[in-house]
């Protein structure tokens, strides 16, 4: 049972469970939970104790907002947060598992990693992906074109022969890397736009509107 919490139901609140005297295995269960939480909650900048527990209550206005694909769904607090909500989490009674064999194993932990590097994407670059591959664009372009420049130069200047060395490789690998890195971007940008106009979803969220009417 969730505690009735004084200011909990009066604006765009989502509230989480944590299962603090959890009834599992320490090193099978509770060991891996409490790194992943950890790494979740360092990665998202949502810091909860227990992404796992299951008992959440939302608020209507919160949920509408908010689009689930896949395996998602661990990550709701994270994503109620992108769309304005404020998280906040609640001590709830944990029994011990009575029948059956839990699912959880490497291969679930490998898709939460995965979906984790998702969230992030779309927490911080959804409306502004050149931002996310253009930087790296740019490095690894400019290091390719240093390393050509390095051995044009000692081609030139000093004989030297270029062709069968590795920095040669390199360097044209970087430029190639880099236009590519540049290129994803800017796809990602038209994407986005069409993404947004198309849909006329928001870019923003506003987690208060003030009513300001004229004085009479």
């Amino acid at each position: 049972m969730i505690p009735r919490i004084s200011g909990f139901f009066s604006t765009k609140f989502i509230v989480s469970g944590w299962r603090k005297d959890r009834k599992d295995k320490f090193f099978s269960r509770r060991l891996p939970s409490i790194m992943a939480n950890w790494l979740i909650s360092t990665v998202t900048g949502v810091r909860l104790h227990d992404y796992g527990c299951s008992l959440k209550a939302y608020r209507a206005d919160v949920v509408k907002n908010i689009n689930l694909y896949g395996e998602m769904h661990r990550f709701i607090p994270a994503v109620a947060d992108a769309v304005g909500a404020e998280v906040r989490e609640v001590i709830t009674r944990h029994h011990p598992r009575r029948y059956g064999v839990s699912k959880y194993g490497i291969a679930r932990t490998i898709r939460v990693f995965l979906d984790l590097i998702t969230v992030k994407f779309l927490q911080g670059f959804s409306t502004k992906p050149i931002q996310a591959f253009g930087p790296i664009g740019l490095v690894s372009g400019l290091l390719g074109f240093l390393i050509s420049g390095y051995l044009t130069f000692d081609k030139l200047v000093y004989g030297h022969e270029i062709g069968g060395r590795p920095l040669l490789l390199l360097g044209v690998l970087l430029i190639i890397v880099g236009i590519q890195l540049i290129g994803m971007g800017l796809l990602g940008e038209m994407l986005a736009r069409t993404y947004h106009e198309s849909q006329n979803k928001p870019i923003y969220f506003s987690k208060l509107v003030l009513d300001r009417r004229p004085e009479s």
